[in-house]
């Protein structure tokens, strides 16, 4: 299933992945030996997120409401509102939302035909409001808030910045004596700092990922597509039990554009291979880039991967409890301006972000970017992915996923040693 979980890889695959072979000594599997690959589903014995967690972080985010004087939240189908109900619905004409006040129940407004589905996935709270065709869906919305009590209460309604304009207005419309605000103090609040239990389900989500990239590692040819490297990785993830699954494959001198080109590349002897790839376990994310060389790799192309490397480390080792984070984005340029890169975010050299919050979605606050202020707490995820890119000719990345921990930062998969030995481990 293209977009999602992953699984195991033959022992005799992981075996070769951890001598560190190259990939010019691994003979190119037969397709019996594709066949027989050994992939299975090493997600089985996960376990998602109870409906107690969920009324624990409905309870947080309550707290949080009461601090920014916030009557209630309204919410959209997307990561906050799986987040809190366990609700996997999408964006319409059609509203479907979640109301959270700041005391009491939380309830759902949807289409009446669309009910019966989405209590499929509602793990907590039992009202749901519907409305027919010719109906508004905001008149639910002031109708809950006004069974709660939040229409007497001192406050505002806050949305997050992804909520469309015709919901925001067409609730404030009906609230006149209220303020629309952001979400984002409690959202985020809330979702920003993963627990035990979300840290685990994001391990297994790289578990996934980086075991797929042995398999698929070991089956690169010359002749290979883009579309024919993705499609194998696709399979490996969703064998190993990945779901929500996205590939990106790029070679050669497509690969010093970090997300792509339409220039059409097949693997050749001495190319680059870039590829950054992910899936889901349970919704949680992984994000991991790896970069091969095909066959030789010449001295230039061993400069840069290592320096990349380098990059890694630097800004694992900048990431400490109560940093700034863009602090770790500053120390990497640093670096990569005494090897004659940038400066800052100019080519040749690190033209992104050295990395991205991430856990429900693949990409959250906050960022390892320049003048980012927020400072570096336990539970907070990140991706480490300080990449370089030297335009007509190749890129380098190698992304793995670090967390925040009482001791500092932890990596979710351990980057490569070298360009010999290109997959990592977990961590």
């Amino acid at each position: 299933m293209q977009l999602n979980k992953r699984q195991f890889l033959k022992s005799s695959a992981v075996a070769l992945a951890s001598l560190g072979l190259t990939q010019h000594a691994l003979a190119s599997p037969t397709p019996e030996q594709s066949q027989s690959s050994g992939l299975t589903d090493i997600t089985d014995d996960v376990v998602g997120i109870s409906a107690d967690e969920r009324f624990a972080r409905i309870a947080k985010a309550q707290q949080l409401m009461s601090k920014y004087n916030i009557a209630a939240l309204v919410l959209e189908p997307g990561a906050a509102m799986d987040y809190f109900t366990g609700i996997q619905w999408w964006r319409s004409e059609r509203l479907t939302a979640l109301v959270i006040p700041r005391e009491g129940e939380l309830a759902v407004v949807c289409p009446f035909f669309e009910e019966p589905s989405i209590r499929e996935s509602l793990s907590v709270g039992k009202d749901v409001r519907v409305w027919q065709e010719h109906e508004s869906p905001f008149v639910l919305v002031k109708q809950i808030l006004q069974d709660r009590g939040m229409l007497k209460a001192n406050g505002n309604i806050a949305f997050e910045h992804t909520v469309r304009y015709f919901v925001l207005k067409g609730v404030m419309d009906l609230l006149p004596n209220l303020q629309d605000v952001r979400a984002e103090p409690v959202t985020l609040g809330c979702r920003m700092y993963k627990s035990t239990h979300e840290i685990q389900l994001m391990k297994k989500a790289n578990e996934v990922t980086l075991k797929a990239y042995a398999h698929v590692h070991q089956q690169l040819q010359v002749g290979m597509s883009q579309n024919d490297v993705k499609a194998l990785m696709a399979k490996a993830q969703s064998q190993l039990g990945g779901s929500s699954i996205w590939n990106m494959a790029l070679f050669n001198e497509a690969s010093a554009y970090p997300h792509g080109t339409r220039q059409s590349q097949v693997i050749r002897e001495g190319s680059v291979v870039l590829m950054d790839c992910g899936c889901a376990v349970q919704g949680y994310q992984s994000d991991i880039s790896r970069t091969f060389v095909f066959g030789e790799a010449n001295k230039q192309q061993r400069k840069i991967w290592d320096t990349v490397r380098r990059g890694q480390e630097i800004a694992f080792a900048t990431a400490q409890l109560g940093v700034d984070a863009g602090r770790v984005d500053d120390k990497v340029r640093e670096y990569y301006q005494t090897q004659g890169l940038g400066p800052a975010y100019k080519l040749p050299g690190l033209s992104h972000r050295t990395g991205h919050g991430i856990g429900m979605e693949g990409h959250e606050s906050v960022n390892f970017v320049h003048g980012e202020t927020t400072p570096l707490q336990v539970g907070m995820c990140f991706t480490n992915e300080p990449g370089i890119y030297l335009p007509g000719e190749f890129g380098v990345r190698l992304e793995d996923c670090i967390y925040m921990t009482e001791q500092g930062p932890r990596w979710f998969t351990v980057p490569p040693e070298s360009l010999d030995s290109p997959i990592g481990k977990l961590g």
